[in-house]
């Protein structure tokens, strides 16, 4: 700094002097509440701490004007309500260990930020007390403890949010986006507290309500976020349950053909406590990076109960983050319970791929009939009339061609054997050949081939349709992740050892983690400070940038602690292979490869999804394709 530049500071830069309270209140409300939604989940908080089983949270002009929140909780006294409003007081706390958290509320600064920047008044009423007390606070300034008319419980009215420090209001967003952050607090909320009745309001009607459910696991769980994520996720949601060394995950996870452009749907609690945490995000994302391609995200809501003094809910002054003793551990349990849960739903696909088809192939300019009113026949897109004809037409029909030969083999599978799919006189729909006594099959059995692309089965109560590409790179992919897990990954040695300069912090973590490496195939060892040489690399990645994927590998560990950067790169090596190794569109197929692809996608898991996370199939249901024909 320049001799010029020194005159140019302020005459007080340099001196060291204490803040005053005002302002110490109003920078730790700055921490604490950075917007509308901040103050209602500090609030709310504080209610389900309280032991409330109704919290009814009112907000005018986004949370600007007022942000009301009431509850039935135990209340509070005279003496209680004087010091709720102080800095660093709090309930939460019996004996200075600021570790074993096991409450929501914590850092005793809410009520004492907002009273720093805004015009607060608490009311309350103690559990079996007849006296109810009010106490204000503007500005920072309390007034005294006041007698007050309140049923049992407390309310917490926040006016003018921000009239104190007016810098903050340019921050502030639209009325619309800051209500609709605090709709996201509340959703978050209700999903950890089922037990708990929850609503929102603008003033002017109630745009969010969570009714109580009986139970906090299970279906009355899937009850409550039904309630808030969907119809649509309570139908395609798979329940996780796992428990590993004092660790308990429990939650619903969307099948993977059931997902969004974006990871804003995924909920993450840890001890009731909702959290966006990169450790629990980063798990999530390595658990279905299997089956969904790198622009699609899962939605889910899991619930981590961990000992309280395995976590440190106290690493953010918005408690968003948490740090866990053993991180590896958090980690590992999400990846294996979410790929469990994947694995047990087998070849299922989410119902809205049917719903997608569907609406897809409805006529465009409807009422409230598909095809408008009265008895017209309705005009169906190409693609679709083409899929019904060919199952109800005779196999001339360039759509479907079954050699005789192929029909009658077709036809002496015990097994699976249909009569002929050679159409009745007059094509009469009510007259096709049912099933006779086949085994009813999830995916039914093969009627025909449309387009040399798409495989045509028919089950007991609807149609199938495969696309036969999709479906066999999946069951091509599965096979070889079984032989890498059977048999290791094949390695090729370099012809010169590659050295690979590192700083020594990254050199370490990979040297520590040497025999993991070599089960992925990469065979490294030291090489003097900060450098490892490189013997050795999975020959499935053939020609490669051994520097880029080292160091890779080191930056993945620095933050994750798991190589994953390799497993990744040997998954879409597969996954490319796979998709060069699979039957092609445009191959036509026997009936009995056709039903041998479709008894391999029951019995195989994932299969109800490629390896980008698109649907295999889509099933329609007779009752949907009825209604399509006005025969409902």
């Amino acid at each position: 700094m320049t001799s010029q530049n020194r005159h140019d500071l302020p005459k007080t830069a340099g001196i060291i002097r204490l803040l005053s309270e005002r302002t110490i209140n109003r920078i730790a409300a700055g921490e604490v509440v950075e917007r509308p939604a901040s103050a209602v989940k500090e609030i709310v908080e504080n209610s389900v701490d309280a032991g409330a089983t109704r919290v009814d949270v009112v907000m005018r002009e986004g949370g600007r004007a007022l942000i009301q929140v009431t509850d039935d909780g135990r209340g509070m006294d005279a003496d209680e309500l004087n010091l709720a409003v102080e800095r660093h007081a709090t309930s939460k706390l019996t004996d200075e260990d600021l570790v074993n958290i096991a409450s929501l509320g914590f850092r005793g600064e809410a009520l004492a930020s907002i009273g720093a920047v805004a015009r607060l008044s608490v009311t309350s009423r103690a559990r079996g007390s007849d006296d109810a007390w009010a106490v204000r606070v503007e500005a920072g300034k309390k007034h005294a403890v006041e007698p007050a008319a309140f049923g049992e419980g407390t309310r917490v009215e926040v006016r003018d949010l921000f009239y104190a420090t007016p810098a903050r209001l340019k921050f502030m967003k639209t009325a619309r986006t800051e209500y609709s952050q605090a709709a996201d607090v509340m959703k978050r909320l209700a999903m950890a507290h089922p037990d708990i009745a929850f609503s929102l309001s603008d003033g002017d009607r109630t745009t969010f309500r969570a009714p109580p459910v009986a139970s906090l696991t299970g279906d009355a769980r899937l009850e409550r976020l039904g309630a808030i994520l969907g119809r649509e996720f309570r139908e395609n949601a798979i329940e996780i349950d796992a428990e590993r060394e004092g660790l308990r995950l429990t939650g619903f996870a969307g099948l993977p053909t059931y997902s969004r452009g974006n990871a804003m749907q995924q909920f993450l609690f840890v001890n009731g406590r909702p959290v966006k945490d990169k450790l629990l995000t980063g798990a999530v994302r390595g658990a279905y990076q299997d089956y969904l391609a790198r622009d699609r995200h899962p939605v889910l809501a899991l619930f981590l109960d961990v000992p309280a003094e395995f976590v440190d809910v106290n690493v953010h002054p918005a408690k968003a983050e948490v740090r866990f003793k053993d991180a590896g551990l958090v980690r590992g349990m999400i990846v294996s319970a979410l790929r469990h849960g994947l694995n047990a739903a087998g070849h299922r696909a989410s119902t809205t791929v049917a719903s997608a088809a569907l609406g897809a192939i409805r006529p465009e300019g409807t009422t409230s009939l598909p095809w408008g009113r009265g008895h017209e026949r309705p005009t169906l897109p190409q693609g679709f009339q083409d899929v019904v004809r060919d199952m109800y037409a005779p196999t001339e029909s360039a759509g479907l061609r079954l050699s005789d030969n192929e029909q009658m083999a077709f036809e002496r599978r015990g097994d699976m054997a249909m009569p002929s799919a050679r159409a009745p006189e007059h094509g009469d729909p009510a007259a096709m050949p049912q099933h006779t006594g086949a085994p009813e099959y999830p995916l039914g059995t093969a009627r025909g081939q449309v387009h040399a692309t798409y495989i045509v089965s028919q089950t007991a109560d609807g149609i199938v349709i495969v696309d036969q590409h999709a479906a066999h790179e999946r069951l091509v992919y599965e096979r070889m992740k079984k032989q890498i897990a059977a048999t290791g990954v094949a390695r090729q040695s370099l012809l010169l050892p590659e050295v690979v300069e590192l700083e020594d912090g990254p050199a370490e973590r990979l040297i520590a983690r040497t025999e993991e490496l070599a089960g992925l195939g990469l065979i490294i060892e030291p090489f003097g400070e900060g450098a490892v040489m490189v013997r050795e690399v999975p020959a499935m990645l053939g020609k490669m940038d051994v520097p880029g994927l080292v160091r890779d590998l080191a930056d993945e560990l620095t933050e994750l602690d798991e190589a994953l950067s390799l497993k990744e790169r040997l998954e879409e090596v597969c996954g490319t292979m796979a998709c060069h190794g699979s039957v092609r569109a445009g191959r036509r197929l026997t009936v009995d490869e056709m039903n041998a692809l479709l008894r391999e996608m029951e019995a195989t898991p994932h299969s109800g999804q490629c390896n980008h996370g698109r649907p295999t199939y889509v099933e329609l249901k007779l009752s949907d394709i009825e209604k399509l024909f006005g025969r409902r």
